[in-house]
């Protein structure tokens, strides 16, 4: 199976080009316009199916489908020490009822 099957497609209207224009979110260098989207719906799985096959062709690291990656579902932000330091000391007072 050719992992291009499960890519992310996206067919929109370029109104710089006069056409459709279809990209593949796993490989963002790829683009393919037709006047037809249907046409450039093909054209860009076509194209993503033959860059798949060379890249893994030549021992190049062929994407992950992004719909078969797995993430831990947590988001983390680290604030550096500056930023948070005195940070309770700076927040205003509420006044007491």
């Amino acid at each position: 199976m050719n992992a291009a099957e499960h890519y992310s497609y996206r067919v929109s209207w370029s109104a710089d080009d006069g056409e459709f224009v279809g990209t593949v979110l796993e490989l963002p260098s790829l683009s393919w316009l037709e006047p037809e989207s249907a046409a450039a719906f093909a054209g860009i799985r076509k194209l993503a199916s033959e860059v798949v096959e060379d890249l893994a062709a030549s021992g190049e690291e062929v994407p992950e489908p992004l719909s078969e990656r797995h993430y831990s579902g947590e988001f983390r932000v680290r604030i550096p020490r500056p930023c948070t330091a005195g940070s309770s000391r700076r927040l205003p007072r509420r006044a007491s009822p």
